[in-house]
């Protein structure tokens, strides 16, 4: 069965970078290319949509397509807790859909937050800092608010993270208690260090894209999950560890 994918965001990077792997797959077709002046009703017949915008306007290609009975792959960064809570709710009335959102189509990145929360129990002082090319718009990444979230989930018993100046701007937003510094800077992709500290000793897990090809594992795994996919699910490592199936 060949699926039909309708790309939202298909003349930025990572358009170009889905259609020319979709291109050589066999599985997949592109239905449609959308850039930002084409009618959202071009997606209509899809059989999946790929959201690949920004995070302002994501929101919208994902309800239009839920509006459409069109399951969705999400790689646009800026999905906050509360943003996902929201569609978990809408979820529960299409149980038949899902949504699959995916900060980082990277499988080094990803393995690299899964050692980051293996560490987050044991480390007192933890803070992450993230680069990315000067055309990021967004800042704290999708990737960086995701290894926050999932560090201070791992934390359980220990508790917040010591970073006891959140009103020192310079210190870096904190989320889930963790402080995120972030820099746009021209010769970067992307990279992200996760630095920890404890009595008499520090440990920093680094993770560097240099190259957009680092993505296509990740984002053919991500299409051939979402079609089948049921609920809201959030990470690439959810996708690792087993079926697609989510919390809404």
């Amino acid at each position: 069965m060949v699926t039909s994918v309708a790309i939202v965001g298909a003349t930025g990077r990572m358009g170009r970078l889905a259609i020319a792997l979709i291109d050589r797959t066999a599985d997949f077709t592109v239905h449609a290319r959308l850039g930002s002046s084409d009618p959202i009703e071009r997606i209509e017949g899809a059989d999946l949509v790929l959201d690949l915008t920004v995070p302002a306007v994501s929101p919208e290609i994902v309800a239009a397509a839920l509006d459409r009975g069109i399951p969705v792959l999400v790689g646009t960064s800026g999905w906050t807790a509360e943003r996902i809570a929201v569609l978990s709710h809408r979820m529960q009335d299409l149980p038949e859909l899902g949504v699959i959102i995916v900060p980082n189509f990277s499988l080094g990145s990803v393995l690299a937050t899964r050692a980051a929360t293996l560490l987050a129990p044991y480390f007192p002082s933890i803070e992450i800092v993230e680069a990315h090319h000067e055309g990021k718009v967004d800042s704290p990444s999708g990737t960086a608010i995701r290894t926050a979230e999932l560090i201070g989930a791992a934390r359980g018993d220990a508790g917040p993270v010591l970073a006891p100046h959140a009103d020192q701007r310079a210190r870096g937003q904190q989320v889930a208690s963790v402080p995120i510094h972030s820099l746009r800077m021209s010769g970067l992709l992307a990279r992200q260090d996760v630095l920890f500290g404890g009595v008499g000793e520090t440990v920093t897990i680094r993770h560097e894209t240099g190259s957009d090809d680092s993505y296509l594992a990740g984002l053919l795994l991500g299409l051939r999950a979402a079609p089948t996919a049921r609920g809201v699910i959030v990470g690439l490592d959810t996708l690792l560890d087993g079926s697609p199936s989510g919390n809404g």
